[in-house]
């Protein structure tokens, strides 16, 4: 293919192919001694010329003309126009030579011809698919080495200037090449695919037009780079506006988008975050949910308790100028002031749809909070916490899960952020408490692993939060050291171990209420295990011996013998080797002269 130079404007090229068609026909009309091979190459030239004019014609008066395949055909167009040009007028100068070259000048005729015969069906193709209503499936000698090509162009000529329905049905074709294969994404990208969709997504013509332009970009968005392409077109503030206020199955198909997007590229998390998506996101989840009633199972409430659920339920002033977050659950929420258009459609939607839209809205919530601060804020700024809690206490099934790992994910940046531990699960505001009974409640009340092993992340997470007298979280996690499933006892053990690591102002505390639930013999029974299971429960026994060494439990449990049938372990992961002899040299300290063990 030609390099096209895109300083030029299109019809700066189109003037260029037109003025060396009409240099070749007049060097053709101004020779004497023209041949009939001559003649022959200047009626193409010719016809080319008209079909050029044509294009100009239409790029002159079409908006939002798609260029790209007008500029690679006319490209290719000027490079054979050159190729006659040069041609004719080396038949024309040849002079005495002419039987010399009268070989060779046939063959190169005869090629040109082809060339331009090529080049006048290119631009034939080119004008039918600007004519057409629909996208023309027919195959341009410039694809036809690649009909991909020819089938993307076409589709998306479409998208950009066609009537609605044909504009609806390139878009699912879109839709469909791109779900085939790698490559197909990447011409679809390559030839401006993303711009159209997007602006066929932001305009609202028809529901069926957003869900097809929807789920295009949500088949091209497989990888980080592609993301980036949606982004960098100025995506996100488009798809959030719509998500703000559309159809229930267009917001479905948009949040379905905007977790694809959050998962695979950390920049489109935080470009989300400065366009508030998760406001939106939260509004809906909570559509036909009571949030202004959080459970507090501590007896009466007080003044202050009441304080804190007014401030749990009221928004946080931020830097956001679209932070304002109603109360109401009703769905007729919008991230940009709208979002009343649809009010009476929603009530009235199938509970199918509606549940659907919640399942997608607690994935995104989930996808997006994960690693990222300025989310993981934003939806504890709002009544996200509440939500959470509400859905995974009454749901089941895909969006109780999506809920627990949302939470997940904001306890696990919590983790690491003292200022939003403090500001989100302080232990006596009622969100937090809210959540943490649920967690606690999954904890022992389900059997699913799948719900389990969230649940207990996020209480591990926490650990920091919990005062030395808040024992309760202790005996459910301890119960789950001696789960028949290896990956819940094996979280069962991190958890604990972060409630008793150094870091743990309370970890004394802790590591003795440990051992009043009984931890000590379903740890020593993780610790025969192979894998993850032996290093978590190991590390365990080691926090254990440190702060409690003096343990009767610890004794009767011969952990000192247990830790030096470790030590070829430790020596396979140095970083255990510095806790591994602290902890075995203190509880020598204690039970060296308790039962015999090796030296």
């Amino acid at each position: 293919m030609a390099i096209v130079d895109d300083e030029k404007t299109l019809q700066e090229e189109l003037s260029i192919s037109i003025l060396l068609a009409d240099r070749v026909v007049k060097l053709v009309q101004d020779s004497e001694s023209s041949k009939q091979e001559c003649i022959d190459l200047a009626e193409r030239v010719e016809n080319l010329s008209q079909m050029l004019r044509s294009a100009a014609r239409v790029a002159a008066t079409t908006q939002s003309l798609y260029e790209r395949p007008v500029r690679r055909i006319v490209a290719d167009v000027a490079k054979n126009l050159d190729r006659a040009l040069t041609l004719v007028r080396k038949r024309k100068h040849n002079g005495v030579l002419r039987q010399v070259f009268a070989i060779t000048t046939t063959a190169d005729f005869r090629k040109v011809a082809n060339l331009l015969e090529s080049s006048i069906g290119d631009l034939r193709w080119l004008l039918s698919i600007f004519d057409s209503d629909g996208a023309n499936l027919s195959l341009p000698p410039i694809a036809s080495n690649d009909p991909i090509l020819s089938w993307v162009w076409s589709y998306i000529a479409t998208i950009q200037m066609g009537q609605l329905k044909e504009r609806v049905d390139a878009a699912n074709e879109l839709a469909s090449l791109a779900r085939d294969n790698e490559r197909n994404k990447k011409i679809i990208v390559d030839e401006g695919g993303v711009s159209p969709l997007l602006k066929l997504l932001k305009e609202g013509s028809s529901p069926d037009a957003q869900i097809a332009a929807a789920t295009a970009l949500f088949n091209i968005a497989t990888d980080e780079e592609r993301v980036v392409y949606i982004i960098d077109a100025q995506g996100i503030p488009m798809i959030v506006k719509v998500l703000g206020d559309s159809p229930m199955k267009v917001q479905v198909s948009v949040v379905k988008l905007v977790s694809r997007m959050a998962e695979l590229d950390p920049v489109a998390k935080e470009e989300f975050a400065r366009e508030n998506v998760t406001r939106p996101l939260v509004s809906l989840m909570s559509m036909d949910t009571v949030l202004d009633d959080p459970k507090i199972q501590s007896g009466k409430t007080s003044i202050h308790s009441i304080v804190q659920i007014k401030k749990e339920l009221s928004v946080k002033p931020t830097n956001n100028h679209n932070t304002h977050l109603s109360l109401s659950t009703s769905s007729s929420f919008s991230s940009h002031g709208g979002g009343h258009h649809y009010r009476k459609e929603r009530e009235v939607e199938l509970p199918d749809v509606k549940l659907k839209l919640k399942v997608v809205c607690a994935e995104a919530l989930w996808k997006l909070s994960k690693d990222s601060l300025s989310n993981s804020r934003k939806i504890t700024e709002t009544k996200g916490m509440i939500c959470l809690a509400k859905i995974i206490e009454k749901e089941e099934g895909e969006l109780q899960l999506n809920c627990l790992m949302t939470v997940m994910e904001i306890a696990a940046v919590a983790e690491s952020n003292p200022d939003l531990r403090r500001a989100a699960f302080k232990t006596t505001a009622p969100a937090a408490k809210a959540v943490m009974d649920q967690l606690l409640r999954v904890v022992k009340e389900e059997t699913n692993p799948a719900l389990q092993i969230p649940a207990i992340k996020a209480i591990g997470c926490l650990a920091r939060t919990f005062p030395a007298r808040e024992t309760r979280i202790i005996g459910p996690l301890v119960s789950h050291l001696s789960d028949k499933n290896a990956d819940v006892a094996t979280e069962a053990a991190i958890a604990l171990e972060k409630f008793v690591c150094m870091e743990n102002f309370n970890c004394v505390e802790h590591s003795k209420a440990i051992i009043e639930y009984g931890g000590v013999p379903p740890m020593m029974s993780l610790l025969r295990a192979d894998g993850p299971a032996q290093m978590h429960s190991l590390v365990l026994l080691c926090y254990l011996a440190l702060h409690v060494g003096n343990s009767k439990a610890l004794e009767q449990a011969r952990a000192l013998n247990a830790l030096e049938a470790a030590r070829s372990f430790v020596a396979q992961h140095p970083d255990l080797r510095d806790l591994y002899a602290k902890a075995n040299h203190h509880l020598t300290l204690y039970q060296a002269g308790a039962h015999p063990h090796r030296p």
